[in-house]
């Protein structure tokens, strides 16, 4: 019995001994309640989550505020860039703008009436240089870049990619130096071959040795800008989503049929601002051009001819050395020619991938 009310008083105390506790932190009456404690007036442990999960959120804030800043700032950074070069090539250009044919006759090497019929020339140079490598360095990038997309093993397909891509990182001089020493060489009996055989069209009439002429000059710029627009398509066609090429393929397509009908709808539009960037490439080359090309400032259409055609940048390059006074004025209105049309370029292939963006690899 004794055991019995022992163990019930021990009982009885651990059950009350809440209660007191209780009773003491109760406050006695007529004693004014003491206000809550803030998070700061706390004991270390109490209240710390609140504080951290509140400073982070501040500090949060305050970071996406100063990024968004930043961010705002380096896109405005690039227009005023713009804007900067644009004023200075028209400040520069001013005097030529506006001097008199008999002032500009007086430089050397201006034969025009005109500073328009001096620029007319080179820009029509320009862009069929730009245009003819075009036309070579697209058909054979496209081709490169579905081979190794979804064609070539995957062994093959990695060192591949990667002899492309370093084929951009070759100076403008080394390929200069391969067109005129190694390319007009080899290039010289083909032509020959054009001349002869298919010389009742204006366009092979008149081959002079050595291949000095537009043709040579626009077949090495297709190879400088093909990495650059093979890299870009590769990226494109990679992004092809799964579920079409299975659907193309649960279908019964062939791989040819999988590449016209899934691989090339979706990436149509990449490709295009992979040819405005080789295109931007080329129109702006100048030091393979002016190794190669044998210059002239005629509106001709004579591929194989010397003589013919120049570029802006390469006649930039060729005559800025000797320049002084309005020449140097006349040679930066050509620059601003050469601005303006690269930037034309830039907005025509931002217009056609806006207009399938949606639909394609463009984003």
């Amino acid at each position: 019995m004794n055991t019995v009310r022992e163990n019930m008083d021990v009982g009885t105390e651990q059950y009350a001994a809440p209660a007191s506790t209780q009773r003491a932190e109760t406050p006695a009456a007529g004693t004014p309640a003491q206000p809550p404690r803030s998070a700061a007036e706390a004991p270390r442990g109490e209240g710390s989550s609140f504080v951290s999960a509140g400073g982070r959120k501040a500090g949060s804030a305050l970071r996406a505020r100063w990024f968004e800043y930043l961010s705002t700032a380096a896109g405005l950074t690039i227009l005023v860039i713009l804007a900067a070069v644009a004023g200075f090539l028209i400040y520069k250009a001013w005097p030529a703008i506006v001097a008199s044919p008999e002032e500009l006759n007086k430089i050397s090497w201006f034969k025009a009436d005109n500073l328009l019929d001096y620029i007319a020339p080179l820009i029509f140079g320009t862009l069929l240089a730009s245009l003819l490598a075009l036309l070579v360095a697209v058909p054979l990038s496209v081709g490169i870049a579905l081979f190794i997309s979804h064609y070539s093993p995957r062994k093959l397909a990695g060192p591949l990619g990667y002899v492309i891509d370093l084929l951009a990182a070759i100076p403008s001089v080394v390929y200069g130096l391969w067109g005129a020493l190694w390319l007009a060489p080899v290039l010289d009996p083909v032509f020959k071959w054009m001349t002869s055989a298919l010389g009742f069209i204006p366009l092979f009439e008149g081959y002079q040795a050595p291949a000095k002429n537009i043709l040579t000059a626009s077949l090495v710029l297709a190879v400088m800008i093909l990495p650059i627009i093979t890299a870009v398509a590769r990226e494109v066609f990679l992004q092809t989503p799964r579920l079409h090429e299975e659907a193309a393929l649960a279908l019964g397509a062939t791989r040819w049929e999988l590449v016209r009908m899934a691989v090339i709808p979706f990436g149509r539009s990449g490709v295009v601002s992979a040819s405005m960037l080789g295109l931007g490439r080329a129109l702006g080359e100048t030091m393979a051009v002016l190794m190669i090309l044998s210059p002239g400032t005629l509106f001709s259409f004579f591929l194989l001819k010397p003589g013919q055609h120049q570029t802006i940048a390469a006649n930039i390059a060729a005559k800025f050395p000797e320049a002084s006074g309005l020449s140097v004025s006349t040679l930066i209105a050509t620059g601003l020619a050469l601005f303006v049309i690269t930037l034309a370029v830039n907005m025509l292939a931002r217009w056609i991938i806006a207009r399938r963006s949606e639909f394609s690899g463009a984003n």
